[in-house]
């Protein structure tokens, strides 16, 4: 947990308004985590702005680089780029609290927040449900669809075998 320290974005003694801080994250950054990564050597450049309000907080977290993906086409690895960013709003209250989808709740006299898992899920939607690589012509994705299971048509479903009908008919009855 020391490490995510080096994540901390310390407001006390800031003055109100807009502050920006840069972190650069690799490998390590994501090895201080105990989950398996989808990706591998990751470059990611993270803009952090911090807008300090009197009462509240407001944080915006880019995320821009590169990542190291497997393509579930053809198994080869490719290099993915990636950006993405997002908001939430940092309020003070009695205790820690972040069961709201963008508002975080932090005791009120906390002076640093923590932005290190915010980071890890940013970087972690940028990441494709269907990983393909570039190097994947459209005439193979044709191929692959040409011989991907189809659901039964409607018609086929309708065509029914003859040794059920009777069966369906005593079903019907009752």
């Amino acid at each position: 947990m020391d490490k995510l320290r080096n994540y901390d974005v310390s407001f006390s003694g800031l003055k109100t308004g807009k502050h920006e801080f840069k972190f650069e994250i690799d490998k390590e950054f994501f090895q201080l985590f105990d989950t398996d990564q989808e990706f591998t050597d990751p470059k990611i450049a993270v803009d952090v702005l911090l807008d300090k309000h009197t009462t509240f907080l407001e944080f915006e977290i880019k995320v821009k680089g590169t990542v190291e993906l497997v393509c579930d086409i053809t198994n080869e690895d490719f290099t993915y780029p990636i950006e993405n960013q997002i908001g939430i709003l940092v309020k003070f209250g009695e205790e820690y609290d972040d069961s709201e989808e963008d508002v975080i709740t932090i005791p009120a006299n906390d002076h640093a927040f923590n932005i290190s898992q915010l980071i890890y899920e940013n970087v972690a939607l940028s990441i494709p449900m269907k990983k393909v690589s570039p190097n994947v012509s459209d005439e193979d994705l044709e191929i692959l669809e040409k011989f991907s299971p189809k659901e039964i048509e409607e018609e086929q479903e309708e065509k029914s075998d003859p040794r059920w009908d009777a069966l369906k008919n005593l079903k019907n009855k009752n």
